[in-house]
């Protein structure tokens, strides 16, 4: 069984834009629901229909079935994020040409023959790793030197903010004198919450770990009870995070409610650009952390604004994915990465 969430209904007409959540669920205070609040907020603000698909389970095939009913529904816009609609959004875009598909953190993949967008597709994806590196960077300003990376499946996007906090760590070492700053760092393999999830991150707190950036959807939720229990704290990803937990200090965020707002804007006022993949930055206000919301007393925002620029401007320059190939591999000087697998 397929199931759905609706808002802006309008008997008889249907569902005009359409989400398709991945694995997680649509209130998941993470990748999905800040998708799905861009694209209801558009829907309101234009008295549009809007309706989420949850696929029954885990596959392409059960991701396009999703998709058959939203275009069945009426979605003239679907918007589909995470990895795992690689396949199915390559299929959709030959089957529905009439469609016009948003697909976040992705681009429309063929295993053998690799990436290939038409014209009724865009692509987007983020600066992940300079979100990561305000993140890091804001957690040694704050006095910790004991930190712990907690990322779900190592997928592109998940180790782009693990290198990034890396480098935004070391930064901060190296400009206010701290000789070492530690950091266990791995990937659990899933992204959902889970005993074994919660008895990892209560370990890593009772070796001292101080503050771990949980940074793998629903595994956040794992680290947050641990904290809660040990008294650590913990840095939330994708969207602010800071509702879910006394423990959230700030936030690594995606601006992913106004990059899927004004994508489906392009596609009602006539300038939507398919076709192509587009990476968004700070500068295009695509990465940033929460400063109204986090729980900093030594980090500010005359600092925070100085890093912002210096990645808006390129005098901060943060490495991502392609540059090594594990954690250890990250340029730091001194920053110690304990890698666990």
């Amino acid at each position: 069984m397929v199931l759905g969430g609706a808002a802006t209904v309008h008997a008889d007409e249907g569902y005009e834009l359409a989400l398709i959540t991945d694995v997680g669920t649509i209130d998941d205070k993470s990748f999905n629901q800040g998708s799905w609040e861009g694209l209801e907020a558009y829907a309101k603000d234009n008295d549009l229909t809007c309706k989420y698909y949850k696929p029954a389970e885990k596959s392409d095939a059960a991701c396009l079935t999703s998709i058959d009913l939203a275009v069945k529904g009426g979605a003239k816009v679907i918007v589909t994020p995470g990895f795992l609609f690689e396949y199915p959004v390559l299929e959709a875009q030959d089957k529905y040409p009439d469609v016009k598909f948003i697909i976040i953190d992705a681009a429309p993949t063929d295993p053998n023959e690799g990436q290939r967008i038409e014209k009724n597709v865009e692509s987007i994806f983020y600066a992940e790793e300079q979100a990561g590196y305000l993140a890091g960077y804001a957690a040694v300003a704050e006095g910790y030197t004991k930190l712990g990376f907690m990322g779900g499946i190592a997928v592109p996007a998940v180790i782009r903010y693990g290198y990034g906090f890396i480098q935004g760590a070391d930064a901060a070492a190296k400009e206010l004198g701290v000789e070492e700053v530690s950091m266990k760092y791995t990937y659990v393999g899933n992204f959902d919450a889970t005993p074994e999830n919660n008895a990892k991150a209560a370990a890593w707190y009772n070796e001292g770990t101080e503050v771990i950036f949980a940074c793998g959807g629903a595994v956040g939720n794992s680290v947050m009870k641990a904290a809660e229990t040990s008294g650590g704290k913990v840095i939330g990803v994708d969207v602010d995070q800071s509702s879910e937990s006394d423990t959230v200090i700030t936030s690594a965020m995606k601006n992913l409610g106004d990059s899927v707002y004004n994508t489906v804007k392009s596609y009602y006022d006539g300038t939507f650009e398919g076709g192509k993949s587009v990476t968004l930055t700070a500068a295009d206000n695509g990465i940033l952390l929460p400063m109204e919301t986090s729980k900093f007393e030594k980090f500010d925002q005359a600092t925070y604004d100085k890093l912002f620029q210096g990645l808006v401007d390129g005098s901060i320059k943060v490495e991502s994915d392609t540059v090594a190939a594990s954690a250890t591999d990250v340029p730091a000087d001194n920053v110690k990465v304990e890698l666990i697998q």
